[in-house]
């Protein structure tokens, strides 16, 4: 393809996004299926200025003055392909199936900066709606944070220990400028590619296949090891939104095969990836539990463990699925945050006396998370908060949580280099 080209399909494809609210990943696969002839870079270039102009909408649609497609791809491809200003104004010519020369008023947008009275949440690419909340999430970093969530995510990987240690995996994925992950001991990062640059495909590694490692967010891995030093070694886990079963594997292996862990989700269809993920893993102690009937009747009080990774907004994601931010709604917010409550009501049971409840969740905002915990001990005093930093600092060897004393704990790109997170371990009496 010309690179005139590519702006062209990038408009098509976030076209067809913006208008039938389709996933950005489903899109631009379609895409790529009917258009056989775009090679892997091709790909990669249209899919990096999709992303980035959804990451930054809001940003560039104020620089730019227009929310359409053509103008917010145009806007955005200096970024998202690293071209200047001339560049870009040449591969919009007309010809070589690139798009239709620049209008006046697109030449001024992509010399122009955001005016100094831009809002905040404009700044922040952060949706107006939802702006109070996420600064009152954030405080003073709400912009930093904003900004953070709006960039590319780096490829994070786990390194499965009952496979192969760390270093292996890093030696075998060296090619790629894989780095130790800043707090997990079992993480390794590769940056997330500049410009055009393509993100590689780590699954398709012999590595991968062998079982050495999965691809997990290192937010993702430290909660799921904050589990397990909450629950102790030779445990009962129940992973009760186990959904493709990330954490359940991360938790698994954490234990050594040892203990038994129970993974649980109310749809089949996440939770059905599962299955081949654990027999590549070389995971034992793992029973994975049906969706219908009283599978869960049998482990009503035996459980030394119940991890909540609830469903949430997923604010915490947005480098990832950064369309996700302009279609959440008040009302899906309020839903989320009633099936909250609703799931961490059902774990309780499940605890034995003296058992901690794991709750976790990928949003930053307070109303999914500490004000979840505090109406949990409000409305069952029994129960206890017990201190997140002193399990995060253990098992990140002291990277995160100096301040032993903190009860949950929040992650974000800004401030941990990781999606955005929230733990909080609960403890019941004994």
């Amino acid at each position: 393809m010309t690179p005139g080209g590519r702006l062209s399909a990038a408009i098509e494809v976030l076209s067809t996004i913006l208008a039938q609210h389709r996933p950005a990943a489903e899109a631009l696969n379609e895409w790529g299926r009917a258009h056989r002839f775009a090679g892997s870079a091709d790909r990669a270039a249209i899919g990096n200025v999709v992303y980035d102009v959804l990451r930054q909408k809001l940003s560039i649609s104020s620089r730019m003055g227009s929310d359409d497609p053509r103008t917010l791809v145009i806007g955005g491809a200096a970024r998202a392909l690293g071209l200047t200003t001339e560049q870009i104004a040449a591969l919009c010519s007309g010809t070589d199936h690139g798009p239709a020369p620049l209008s006046i008023i697109e030449s001024e947008g992509l010399t122009r900066g955001l005016s100094p009275g831009t809002p905040a949440h404009v700044r922040a690419d952060v949706p107006e709606w939802l702006w109070p909340a996420f600064a009152t999430a954030f405080g003073a970093a709400a912009e930093a944070e904003g900004h953070a969530l709006a960039s590319r995510a780096p490829i994070d990987l786990r390194a499965n220990s009952l496979r192969a240690n760390r270093d292996k995996v890093l030696k075998a994925l060296a090619t790629f400028g894989a780095t130790p992950a800043p707090h997990s001991p079992l993480g390794v990062r590769i940056a997330a590619p500049t410009g055009a640059g393509r993100t590689p495909n780590v699954q398709a590694e012999a590595s991968f296949q062998k079982g050495w490692f999965e691809v997990q967010d290192e937010g993702s891995q430290l909660a799921a090891l904050i589990a397990v030093e909450a629950a102790g070694p030779g445990s009962q886990v129940l992973d009760f939104c186990a959904g493709g079963g990330g954490k359940t594997l991360a938790i698994a292996a954490a234990l050594a095969n040892k203990g038994q862990v129970f993974a649980h989700d109310s749809d089949r269809h996440r939770l059905a990836p599962i299955h081949d993920r654990l027999k590549r893993a070389g995971t034992r102690n793992v029973q994975v539990l049906g969706t219908r009937g009283p599978v869960l009747e049998p482990l009503l009080g035996r459980m030394d463990c119940v991890l909540v990774d609830a469903p949430c907004s997923g604010t915490g994601v947005w480098r990832r699925r950064p369309e996700t931010k302009w279609r959440l709604t008040p009302e899906q917010l309020a839903k989320r945050i009633e099936e909250q409550r609703e799931i961490l009501e059902r774990c309780l049971p499940m605890l034995k006396p003296g058992g901690r409840l794991v709750y976790v969740t990928c949003s930053v905002l307070r109303e999914e998370n500490s004000d979840q915990i505090a109406a949990l001990l409000s409305k069952h005093q029994n129960l206890r908060a017990l201190p997140v930093g002193e399990f995060a600092a253990k098992v990140t060897g002291g990277t995160l949580s100096a301040n032993h004393s903190d009860a949950s704990l929040t992650l974000s790109p800004h401030s941990a280099g990781t999606d955005g997170f929230f733990v909080a371990v609960i403890a019941t009496p004994l």
